[in-house]
């Protein structure tokens, strides 16, 4: 690839930048802070608690941290890429030769399969350089802003909560690694530490274009922690990915919400069911009925909630496009109904296969600790 040392000596830099104790200690990712405070990472009554200095040194930490993971996947496609070349040129010198017909043989049925590799990572390498070749402060998504992302547990019982859990954890990391803003908007705590359903928001300029594609029926098949005979189970969670309106695109009249205030349910301590913070909100025209309790504060809870709202109706204005233009979208691989399996995370085979381009992953502990770009770049270039 043509600037490749360009690219390694740019990356080298940024991981020094990003060594500085100076601007590690007056920052946090975005992840780091959602560990400590679930409920939010960017809530703006908190920005007034920082410092303009500290807040430039976040916004420096998270632009740096998202240039240096796109240089990370340039390099190692690179080097994958430069890996596939070669082996294709040694075995065109094998089939030269014609000395040993196995070994011929061998050399032609790799060689197929390393050319069919060598398109896609040149695919992949254009589609990167092609999103991505701004500079540092300009990188930027023409569908960008934030997606707010709803979790369900399916079938499965307590087992299926555990699963929305797990996913949960793994789109976090997942952010954390991309450099986004995480806030939680809303949960419903199982009792044995997994979430009925959680809703998030994920902020940046290139979320959407990568999360998507992970709207859908998620199932898992594994031995529940519970199961004492060892049976292998199947639980099943539905994801959501909504686009979170901008002001300009959605105007939420205050006669269309009917507000309730009731107490928080759930674990959570002395401030559960103390007191009336959380918040029910209704849209008449459509009967959508949103919730939020995992603030402490009234208000909080409520402009979560308006959030929410905002993106499902959204989301409902876009369905009703969608349908008006028939088969249009059948035809894309893109953001999948609630009700259609996407994937399967069969845990005793070491196995994720998403059933849109019928292609399996391994390593199924590195991809629920949030290393999902391998996943997303494979549906980005089908």
């Amino acid at each position: 690839m043509p600037g490749i040392e360009n690219v390694k000596k740019e990356y080298e830099e940024i991981l020094q930048q990003l060594s500085d104790p100076e601007l590690i200690s007056n920052t946090q990712t975005p992840a780091k802070r959602g560990e400590e405070r679930s409920s939010s990472t960017w809530d703006k009554g908190d920005e007034s608690k920082d410092s303009s200095s500290s807040s430039a040194s976040a916004r420096t930490f998270e632009e740096l941290l998202k240039r240096k993971n796109y240089l990370e996947k340039v390099i190692e496609k690179t080097k994958e890429l430069d890996d596939i070349k070669n082996r294709i040129e040694e075995n065109k010198e094998i089939l030269k030769s014609k000395d040993d017909l196995e070994l011929v043989s061998l050399a032609e049925t790799e060689t197929g399969q390393l050319q069919e590799r060598e398109k896609i990572l040149e695919k992949e390498l254009d589609k990167l350089i092609e999103a991505k070749s701004q500079p540092l402060s300009g990188e930027k998504n023409t569908r960008g802003g934030s997606v707010i992302v709803e979790i369900r547990a399916g079938a499965g019982g307590e087992e299926a909560a555990l699963f929305v859990g797990d996913l949960f954890k793994m789109y976090s990391k997942y952010a954390q690694l991309q450099g986004w803003g995480q806030k939680t908007l809303d949960s419903r705590p199982s009792e044995l530490g997994g979430f009925k359903e959680i809703v998030f928001e994920l902020k940046d300029g290139d979320v959407f274009s990568k999360m998507q594609f992970e709207g859908g029926v998620h199932r898992v098949q594994r031995t529940p922690e519970t199961e004492k005979q060892g049976r292998i189970h199947t639980s099943t969670a539905s994801v959501a990915v909504l686009l979170k309106p901008k002001e300009t695109e959605l105007k939420l009249s205050p006669a269309d919400l009917k507000i309730d205030v009731y107490k928080s349910s759930g674990p959570g301590g002395q401030y559960v069911n103390k007191r009336m913070t959380a918040v029910r909100i209704t849209h008449l025209p459509s009967g959508l009925i949103v919730t939020s309790q995992t603030e402490r504060n009234l208000q909080q809870n409520k402009i979560n909630a308006i959030s929410i709202l905002g993106a499902k109706l959204l989301e409902k204005k876009i369905m009703d496009e969608e349908e008006k233009m028939g088969d249009k979208r059948k035809t894309q691989i893109g953001r999948a109904k609630r009700a259609e399996k996407i994937r399967t995370y069969n845990f005793p085979q070491d196995r994720i296969t998403d059933h849109r381009i019928k292609k399996s992953f391994h390593n199924i502990e590195k991809i629920m600790e949030g290393e999902l770009d391998s996943i997303i770049d494979s549906l980005q270039s089908a």
